[in-house]
Formats: structure tokens, sequence, C-alpha cells
């Protein structure tokens, strides 16, 4: 039975939670908060959603980019570039932003009688994004459930496993990373140079993945 909702991003992560749960997931929603690679990742949502057969909804957040503070919220050229680690990539933290998803998404699921959200935070995120973090999500799970009639819980299957283990996922199943979107500068190739680029490059080469993605250097 399809019993649960997916916050799915477009990313190389969420993509293959959506592909590895699919017979789990009744419903993928994506959320535009107003980031500079929304417009790159949400489409790649849709179009795996299609593929599956399954439903998907974007919800619009426009209120973040108006009141949070993140360089992910202020164009491209605020975005740190080098590699994926706390000082660097600090700055790209936006507050509470899966906190705030996570919320939306038990309201959505406990309205369509659904009894699990699923996120897909990772092992190489806890240092960096405090919402992230495997402390959060059990604490979130637990609000979720005592917040809601139906017991609702959140499901993180990748919360102790790297994105290299993901991608290693993904390739068993066959997954075309080249239809995912990772950097955040959003723009029409992925620079090759910020964090979340250097994350896509290290993931798909330690998992022994040829990487196709086409990199502006």
């Amino acid at each position: 039975m399809k019993d649960s909702v997916l916050i799915l991003s477009g990313g190389m992560d969420s993509t293959t939670l959506l592909y590895e749960f699919k017979e789990d997931i009744a419903l993928a929603i994506s959320f535009d908060y107003g980031s500079n690679h929304n417009d790159k990742e949400i489409p790649f949502a849709k179009y795996h959603c299609t593929q599956l057969g399954i439903k998907h909804i974007t919800i619009p957040l426009s209120f973040m980019k108006e009141y949070f503070k993140s360089s992910l919220l202020a164009g491209a050229e605020a975005i740190p570039e080098g590699n994926y680690d706390d000082e660097n990539m600090k700055s790209t933290v936006v507050p509470f932003r899966n906190g705030i998803m996570l919320a939306i998404a038990a309201g959505v699921a406990e309205s369509n009688g659904l009894k699990h959200v699923m996120m897909a935070n990772h092992s190489g995120d806890h240092t960096i994004y405090p919402d992230c973090r495997p402390q959060f999500a059990t604490a979130m799970s637990d609000a979720i459930a005592a917040g809601t009639y139906d017991g609702i819980t959140l499901v993180t299957p990748y919360t102790h496993i790297s994105k290299t283990d993901i991608v290693k996922r993904g390739a068993a199943l066959g997954l075309d990373y080249t239809q995912t979107w990772s950097c955040y500068k959003g723009g029409e190739k992925h620079c090759g140079k910020c964090g979340t680029c250097m994350e896509r490059k290290e993931a798909l080469r330690d998992a022994g993945v040829a990487d196709p993605t086409i990199y502006e250097d």
C-alpha cells in the first residue's frame, strides 16, 4: 500500500529515495522557496514522478526568500565555491527550512490519509545543516506523531549513510543522474565549483559511477 509523502527536491538524494521507495510513495511534494536553483530542480522532480506515475505537487513558500537570510536565497554570486564542508557551506543554510517543509508535508499527509513523511537527509549534511541531523529527525518525527490524529511519522532512510552510498543505490536502480540537479548557483549548467557541485563529483567518483554532468568548468 502506498502510504507515504516524499519531500522531493529534484536533486540526487531525494530522487534516489523516490525510485528506491516508489512502491510506498503516494505523493511527492516540491517546495518553491525562492532559492537560486528551484527552477532547475523542480522540473526534474516533476519528470521523475511522471515517469513513475506518482502524483506530484509544488507548494510555493515565497515568504522564505523575503524574510529569511541565506546565500541560497541571495543570488548566484553569493554562493561559496570550494569543498562541501562546514565553514564553506554554512552560509547556504536556510533557517529551519526542513522543519517548515516537514510540517506542511505532515499536514498534507494527514489530509490525504497517509501514514508517513519521507526525507532524504544523509550523513554528509549533519555538520552543516542542523535540520538534517539525526536528533532533529527523531524530534521532528515525535512532534509530527504527537500533533496528528493518526500518529504520522517521519521516515529518513538515508540519515546514517553517505551521498556515495546513495549514488551506489541509485546506480543499482538504473537511475540516470543527468536528470537531477545539484548546483546551488542555478545557472544553465552546473558550475562545477560550488560545494554542491564538488559533492556531486566526489559522490559519483567514489561510487565508481561515470559522471555524465555537463559542467561550466
